[in-house]
């Protein structure tokens, strides 16, 4: 499987704020469940989230770096 179609499974999955996330350009961190773990991501948002926040992956930015809105 290439890595794109590999790096692509995060879209869609649920996962939780670990780091909040100031939105804009400015990142935090989420924690998605993958592969039957869980795997750390940097986060981008247009909206602020707070830690604990459920939010959902929307795209795969590339670099272990994904654009996420809340659930």
């Amino acid at each position: 499987m290439s890595s794109y179609a590999e790096a692509d499974r995060v879209v869609g999955k649920v996962g939780r704020v670990s780091v909040p996330i100031p939105g804009g350009a400015r990142a935090g961190e989420v924690v998605v469940r993958i592969r039957g773990g869980t795997e750390a991501y940097i986060a981008y948002a247009d909206e602020q989230i707070d830690a604990g926040t459920e939010v959902v992956v929307m795209a795969n930015l590339g670099a272990r770096s994904v654009s996420v809105a809340p659930l």
